[in-house]
């Protein structure tokens, strides 16, 4: 949940009998806040001319979201309007950069307006000047739905550029656990592995292909054992997050979108998974329901089901059979019109014989030091992936303690109880899952 930002409180000297303002910014996305200075410059502007006119300027609210023309999904705007609630004897002037800032929908437009007329706000606007004239109001809505053909032509040209660029076999969504994007020379942004997350999935995917993992809930368990993969404030991992995984052709190198009517484009990118191994997850995900254990299953004829008949060569049953004193094991063939139907072998017989063979099964040497070469080289593997899933928490621990001290300093700079209540929950939340997160980290040390 986005937590809305404490308006800038100001203690700027007030000349008597100034008119109250507040300032609204906003900017499209978070890249334009941590990369540009447009929030800095409309602020700017807006005190400027505030200052020209000597009004008094009490808080700034501002937006690096665009809410897709509805103020009601923008913090900043929100939170202006319950500023404004908080006061409903004072009048307030509430002054905007540029008119495409306070609503780039018609519908929205118009109904933002009316929400700052019922609590008495005067809007002002330094490149536009409202007038609620009848001729007024017309050119305002002619100027209102021009915004709106902008942001829809814009939306309309940005989808065809990305639908392009899939076609061309590049993902441009957000990319999937175990992938990131960087830059290429040739490719420009494409998906690259992100390790030790890479790592992770793709023993995920090939342990259920495989059959190591039996169900979703395995897979799960698996995850949740490694500190880096992504998880709820609770420590979880959803199940939906593990249909995800097992449902994405990106990890098997093809990029697929059903609204674009995509299916199966061949990507750019390095896949995680073969094609082989994701049509086996889809088998084994569609024959749903597995089958039941057998109940023939029995560790006093442990070679049961796996021994074959020297006649027939149908698998061999076993039973207890009763004598004048006790009871003695036998195996024998139960299928009918066969030479050896009925007839009982020795449990000892069989298995001494199994036993024989399992005796001249022994490796050469050679097999043997090849062996020892190769378990050698899986444990380097996995140490060094041990490491880097140690070295990955520690940096999530660190990201984690900045934000909590981040939290910390805004909750001793902000007023309002609603804001400092959400602070403290985001803390809380983010504690829990740093404790989590290092006692995993010190389970996983020990280990290594």
């Amino acid at each position: 949940m986005t937590v809305p930002e404490e308006p800038k409180q100001l203690t700027e000297h007030v000349p008597r009998g100034a008119l109250a303002a507040v300032i609204y910014c906003r900017v499209s996305s978070t890249k334009q806040t941590t990369e540009g200075h447009g929030l800095e410059s409309q602020e700017s502007r807006c005190r400027e001319y505030a200052q020209a006119r000597r009004y008094s300027v009490e808080a700034v609210f501002p937006d690096d979201v665009s809410g897709g023309g509805d103020f009601m999904k923008r913090p900043g705007m929100v939170a202006l309007l319950s500023y404004l609630d908080a006061q409903p004897d004072k009048r307030y002037v509430v002054i905007f950069d540029d008119l495409k800032r306070f609503a780039r929908d018609t519908e929205f437009h118009l109904k933002l307006r009316q929400e700052f007329r019922a609590r008495r706000a005067r809007v002002e606007c330094l490149n536009y000047k409202f007038d609620d004239s009848p001729e007024g109001k017309f050119f305002e809505t002619i100027l209102a739905a021009q915004g709106t053909l902008e942001r829809e032509q814009n939306g309309r040209q940005t989808a065809q550029k990305m639908h392009a660029r899939m076609r061309s076999g590049y993902w441009v969504f957000r990319p999937p656990i175990g992938y990131k994007f960087d830059k290429d020379r040739v490719h420009g942004k494409i998906l690259v592995r992100d390790e030790p997350l890479a790592s992770i999935v793709t023993e995920a995917l090939e342990g259920y292909a495989s059959g190591r993992f039996d169900s979703q809930a395995e897979i799960r368990c698996f995850l949740e054992n490694h500190p880096t993969f992504p998880r709820t404030d609770g420590g979880r991992v959803r199940q939906q997050k593990v249909t995800d995984l097992l449902t994405q052709p990106l990890y098997a190198g093809y990029l697929c979108h059903d609204d674009w009517k995509l299916s199966w484009i061949a990507g750019k990118h390095e896949p995680l998974i073969s094609v082989r191994t994701y049509e086996a997850i889809q088998e084994r995900r569609a024959s749903g329901a597995k089958a039941p254990m057998r109940q023939d299953l029995n560790k006093d004829f442990p070679l049961r089901g796996f021994v074959l008949c020297g006649d027939c060569g149908k698998p061999l049953t076993a039973c207890w059979s009763k004598g004048s004193t006790k009871k003695y094991p036998y195996y024998l063939c139960d299928t009918r019109g066969c030479e050896s139907y009925r007839k009982s072998i020795r449990r000892a017989d069989v298995e001494g014989e199994f036993e024989d063979i399992l005796r001249d099964l022994q490796p050469t040497h050679t097999l043997f030091e090849l062996s020892v070469r190769m378990l050698e080289d899986a444990w380097q593997q996995r140490t060094a992936q041990a490491e880097a899933m140690i070295d990955s928490a520690r940096a999530e621990l660190r990201t984690i303690d900045a934000r909590i001290e981040n939290l910390l300093e805004r909750v001793v700079e902000a007023s309002s109880p609603a804001v400092i209540g959400a602070y403290e929950a985001k803390i809380e939340s983010l504690d829990r899952q740093r404790r989590l997160l290092d006692e995993q980290r010190q389970a996983r040390v020990c280990g290594a």
